[in-house]
């Protein structure tokens, strides 16, 4: 483990941070961790339910803004964990223990940066923005952060991507469909077979209209993935009820998808949710630049974060493998955590053109 005190300070709170249950909408202790330790580090700042927000000391009006975010809320612990999910267990480089990875570590990485730049003279104004619900899209997590502060130039969200710089992410619309027929009885030609209506709807899914395809993030998918109908074996089913799992890429919007359905299946939908939209940051943007000064590989990402809440423009980047994320056992490496902080503070030498 490094002794440099900016990697120190992030490992520290990411200890205390693991040792507290974090779950979604429960999030209030760990959020009065991170309010003590802003307090100690002399950070003014504004706690907004279990969200918080800062500015740097020298924020100037005029300047564009720059958000530093990520979340410390966290899924709940599966049953298959071998080591305590709040033991914040090290073994030589591995800190063990729920959220260490999911985003325990770009979250404290993203504070320490924070704190080490405060007193800097930058180019841009630096904000921080702590947030919860994220693993559920709550209300009360990153749209109310946003409601409540300035307009945001551009996003860096701290997510766990090796370090590697996601430019753009897929959005996610999930539609629940209701095909309606009426009841008969099966021995007989009567009724209206919702089942059918249903399936010619599902094969409507199945062949994508959605054709435009990004060099980013690639096709858009349209997944049906439960699907329930009928009471009985000898009863005509009067309606049946599936789910469909839309991934968009940038190329779309979730108002714009959700209307094509409607212009073209026969089945009622109502969409759980319209503004987990697609992201991303151009390629030319100067961040994108700088990163590829400094050899980071640039990818589209296909899971989702609140980058998908955000109307300007993202990037997701973060110590830690996504591929560890809600598994067991998650750990994130200490070397990750100083590489993390170390890149974070180069990339944020770029200026705005």
């Amino acid at each position: 483990m490094s002794t440099n005190n900016i990697h120190k300070r992030a490992i520290d709170l990411l200890i205390e941070l693991i040792k507290v249950p974090s779950y979604s909408r429960q999030e209030d202790k760990t959020a009065d961790i991170i309010e003590r330790f802003l307090n100690a580090e002399s950070i003014p700042h504004r706690r907004i339910k279990n969200n918080f927000y800062a500015r740097n000391k020298h924020y100037q009006e005029g300047k564009k803004n720059v958000l530093l975010n990520s979340h410390h809320d966290t899924v709940k612990a599966g049953t298959s964990w071998t080591y305590d999910p709040f033991g914040a267990t090290i073994e030589g480089e591995k800190l063990i223990g729920l959220g260490s990875n999911d985003a325990g570590a770009s979250l404290v990485s993203l504070i320490s940066v924070f704190v080490e730049l405060y007193n800097k003279e930058l180019p841009y104004n630096l904000i921080l923005g702590v947030v919860a619900e994220e693993e559920v899209s709550g209300q009360n997590g990153c749209r109310l952060l946003l409601s409540e502060i300035e307009k945001i130039d551009l996003g860096i969200v701290g997510e766990p991507t090796k370090m590697e710089m996601a430019i753009a992410e897929k959005g996610l619309i999930v539609l629940d469909c209701i095909a309606k027929g009426k009841t008969g009885h099966s021995a007989r030609n009567e009724g209206i077979n919702a089942l059918y209506i249903a399936l010619e709807d599902i094969a409507w899914f199945r062949s994508n209209p959605l054709k435009d395809v990004s060099d980013i993030l690639g096709p858009c998918k349209m997944t049906v993935t439960q699907i329930k109908a009928g009471k009985q074996h000898n009863m005509i089913p009067d309606e049946c009820h599936f789910v469909v799992d839309v991934r968009t890429n940038e190329l779309y919007k979730n108002l714009e998808v959700i209307e094509l359905v409607k212009q073209n299946i026969k089945s009622e939908i109502t969409p759980r949710s319209y503004h987990l939209n697609s992201s991303r940051v151009d390629v030319n943007h100067p961040i994108v630049r700088r990163g590829k000064e400094l050899g980071l590989p640039a990818y589209g990402s296909p899971t989702l974060s609140d980058q998908s809440v955000m109307d300007f423009e993202t990037l997701k980047i973060g110590p830690g493998d996504s591929a560890r994320s809600h598994t067991p056992d998650e750990y994130i490496l200490f070397s990750e955590i100083e590489k993390g902080i170390d890149i974070y503070l180069e990339l944020l030498k770029f200026t705005f053109d």
